[in-house]
């Protein structure tokens, strides 16, 4: 039997980002094995990476610890994760492994040029992008441009990450993926009430809601939005989805800007189809992304959109069509926005109505699509 390995630092990058991809494999007639940090709890909690376990295993999928660690400066977790993986491989004698996040990318890469074994690596995101710090400049983009040369295959997911790895990189293949897709279907609710499900929240006709979904982390960067409406009309209420080390920080904040009634943390949920649709504007104001999946959803959920005029954001709204890009931290813009939107319900539904057809290019058929296609190159 064919068989591969996935490989990623932390299980949350299995889980959210490589399901879709195991069952392509499976699918396709491999054995699928699967290497990170299991005991790795910075982005998920025990019952989350143990649920992953029990799903992998019910499809036959084995899995394996390897010690990585996702600071740089730890070198004997990395020589030992690397040490790890190469007995892992000459022992399996993978037909090639598709390996995820910046450190478990590189180690793999390394691995796999000494093994020579095959190996495709998803960028979900370069750490060196437009408006990076020039720190992540110095350190990151030599590292991947001199990794590109091991790499059998190169997928991006936005298109300032391929268009730079095209000018730049030395990789044997390149390919342009759209994320992992959005799944249309699961976003249609059938009977869904929108007034009982705002009412039954404490929401009346007249608030205007602002969905935010993404952890609680400084990257997300929820802070701008509180501090912009907390200088608007006191109808508009702020929701953001996720949870994450600055859940005290913004419930503080809150209260120092007197809105801690308008911000209300719902923490991880399993509605966020429900909570878009509910919604009437859906703001993303993260200072990196790779291709984001929230804002994709909110997209095919008709909202108007406003997002930080970034990397893989800008390759998704479409400013003034689709909702409006904003620099990052830029409160001023970022309330002038919102209120562009709350009193003009017109543009509102025109914004809708442009990002549900927007968003039919990233959709799960199409990237499954591309990723069968790329799996049978390798």
């Amino acid at each position: 039997m064919k068989r591969m390995l996935m490989v990623a630092s932390v299980p949350s990058m299995i889980g959210q980002f490589n399901m879709g991809n195991i069952n392509i494999l499976l699918s396709l007639g491999y054995h699928v094995d699967v290497a990170c940090d299991w005991n790795d709890r910075s982005v998920w909690n025990d019952d989350k990476v143990e649920d992953l376990k029990n799903k992998l295993k019910q499809i036959n999928v084995d899995i394996y610890q390897v010690d990585f660690s996702r600071n740089i400066i730890k070198i004997n977790r990395h020589i030992k994760s690397c040490i790890q993986l190469i007995n892992l491989i000459k022992k399996k004698k993978y037909n090639f492994i598709h390996c995820h996040s910046p450190i478990g990318g590189a180690i793999s890469r390394l691995v796999c040029k000494k093994t020579n074994t095959k190996c495709i690596y998803t960028a979900h995101g370069f750490h060196f992008y437009k408006g990076a710090p020039i720190q992540n400049w110095i350190l990151f983009y030599p590292i991947e441009k001199w990794l590109s040369k091991y790499t059998d295959i190169l997928i991006t997911i936005n298109k300032e990450d391929y268009n730079r790895a095209k000018n730049s990189f030395k990789m044997k293949q390149l390919e342009y993926v759209a994320g992992i897709g959005i799944d249309l279907n699961k976003l249609k609710l059938k009977e869904f009430n929108r007034e009982n499900y705002r009412k039954e929240r404490g929401f009346t006709k007249e608030n205007f809601i602002i969905l935010s979904v993404g952890e609680l982390n400084k990257n997300k960067n929820h802070e701008v939005v509180i501090r912009a409406i907390a200088e608007l009309d006191n109808n508009i209420h702020y929701l953001i989805a996720g949870q994450g080390i600055l859940e005290d920080y913004l419930i503080n904040l809150s209260k120092e800007l007197k809105v801690d009634e308008r911000v209300h943390l719902l923490g991880f949920r399993n509605d966020i189809a429900e909570l878009n649709y509910s919604a009437d504007l859906f703001i993303l104001p993260s200072l990196r992304e790779g291709l984001n999946v929230s804002l994709m959803e909110a997209m095919a959920c008709h909202l108007p959109c406003i997002a930080s005029n970034i990397r893989g954001n800008n390759d998704l709204i479409k400013d003034t069509i689709g909702g409006y890009l904003v620099n990052t931290n830029d409160i001023v813009q970022l309330r002038q926005c919102i209120n562009f939107i709350t009193s003009n319900n017109e543009n509102k539904k025109i914004f809708g109505k442009y990002n549900k057809t927007k968003v039919l290019d990233f959709s799960k058929e199409k990237v499954v699509e591309e990723i069968i296609n790329i799996y049978s190159k390798v």
